[in-house]
């Protein structure tokens, strides 16, 4: 009865940490996607920030985008200062631009990242698999620090 119980723990205690690197890798891929493959692509000159978000004009450089400019936001924490220009792409059906390249990817990836954080939480305690959960933990906090490394330059 005892190996039914610990069996039991490693199937429930795998599929939750399945569960949170799905959730992570998709929650990310929200971001990372336009980052990566958006069809909609061009330059946003910073105008203004608040707290949270920043906004700017966006002139498209693609067919798809039009031609006219138009206002857009941009997340604070991924964007630059007032003035600057950066490189972005419109999430499908929103006004709401991501950067493109491989600061776009990574900050797009940051909710990956935590989730593989977590996931190390319940392989190491609870699955006792501490190796495993070492590499998941140490890959986790390496995403979230490459994405702030990258945006930084």
């Amino acid at each position: 009865m005892f190996g039914v119980l610990l069996l039991t723990r490693n199937v429930v205690l795998s599929l939750v940490s399945a569960l949170l690197l799905v959730a992570g890798g998709w929650t990310s891929w929200q971001t990372a996607g336009p980052a990566l493959t958006g069809d909609v692509r061009g330059t946003v000159r910073i105008a203004e920030c608040t707290d949270e978000e920043c906004a700017g004009t966006f002139i498209p450089t693609t067919a798809g985008g039009g031609s006219q400019p138009r206002k857009v936001t941009i997340t604070e924490s991924a964007s630059g200062r007032v003035g600057e220009r950066l490189q972005v792409a419109l999430k499908p059906g929103t006004k709401e631009a991501v950067r493109t390249g491989p600061s776009g990817a990574l900050y797009g990836s940051v909710p990956l990242g935590g989730a593989l954080v977590l996931a190390s939480l319940v392989v190491g305690g609870g699955m006792r698999m501490r190796r495993t959960a070492l590499v998941l933990g140490l890959l986790g906090v390496a995403l979230m620090c490459a994405s702030w490394a990258v945006l930084q330059y």
